[in-house]
């Protein structure tokens, strides 16, 4: 039996279907699009925490301001909806295991009655006393006056590398100390003026303590990544920079915002950049990073 050439064939609708889909163009979607460019920056993405440090750091002036720009803006936003949303109780505080103290229904501030007034007895809230001014009471064990201003070592006032490293720990250690007194002036002598890292823990701190307290808190450098020069071409930085990359492990502690006791005794590590700049004979901090990809 002889099969007639193509061209003789019957065209069925079935035939028509199968040519209009192979010969159609090949839609090349929007998540196509995103899924072979994050394969792209996912290969060419530097291995290693120290590798991938030194290539967010090592770019042009132009690219470097504005990533500063952006990553100060998101931290921002990101740390005044944290705050307000832990204050106002829509959310836990990172890595909160909530106690008896926390509530999930609007709390209720009773007046104290007349035999409670009579006996002394005092108001309280989940084990807390609550105060005049309506925060509860921080317990005298864990008050501001039990922690320890830290000393700058004398090693940290040379204008040396050593001497940087020393003063960017110094640093950390006042940021823990303010975290758990509402001290921010120490933490600010520390901090040239204008320094979006600083002023943004300066105003969170202060923020909490309008209404609350905070106890507990602890940050340690467990790992120093890499302390080097900053050069002023390409960082477009004051003179005298020292960049101090290391990692630390850090405890929120317990916090209290008006009668609300939020626990967070989980420990995560980060990564932390600090530039250290030589002025006026000491060394200020002159800029600060916690890149949001720390998973290391």
């Amino acid at each position: 039996m002889m099969v007639p050439p193509l061209s003789e064939r019957p065209v069925t609708e079935e035939d028509e279907e199968q040519f209009r889909r192979e010969t159609a163009p090949r839609k090349y979607t929007l998540r196509r699009r995103w899924a072979d460019y994050r394969a792209e920056v996912k290969a060419r993405r530097p291995k290693g925490a120290r590798a991938r440090a030194r290539a967010w750091l090592h770019v042009e002036p132009f690219y470097w301001g504005m990533r500063v720009t952006y990553v100060v803006l998101f931290a921002g936003a990101v740390l005044s909806v944290y705050i307000n949303g832990v204050a106002e109780g829509w959310w836990p505080a990172w890595g909160e295991r909530p106690t008896v103290a926390a509530t999930t229904s609007p709390p209720i501030y009773p007046a104290p009655t007349a035999s409670a007034t009579a006996s002394g007895e005092a108001a309280m809230s989940g084990g807390y006393q609550i105060g005049p001014d309506g925060v509860l009471v921080r317990p005298a064990e864990h008050a501001a006056s039990t922690y320890t201003k830290p000393e700058l070592p004398e090693e940290a006032k040379e204008n040396t590398e050593r001497g940087a490293e020393l003063a960017a720990e110094h640093y950390l250690a006042t940021l823990e100390y303010a975290w758990n007194t509402g001290d921010t002036q120490a933490l600010s002598e520390l901090s040239d003026t204008a320094v979006p890292f600083n002023d943004g823990y300066v105003e969170a701190i202060d923020g909490i303590y309008s209404n609350g307290w905070v106890y507990g808190n602890k940050a340690s450098v467990t790992g120093i990544v890499s302390v080097e020069p900053v050069s002023m071409d390409t960082w477009n930085v004051q003179p005298d920079t020292i960049g101090v990359l290391f990692r630390v492990t850090t405890t929120n502690g317990v916090a209290c915002t008006g009668e609300r006791i939020i626990v967070s005794d989980q420990e995560y590590t980060v990564n932390m950049t600090l530039f250290m700049t030589w002025k006026n004979n000491r060394w200020l901090l002159t800029e600060g990073n916690v890149p949001h990809d720390n998973n290391e």
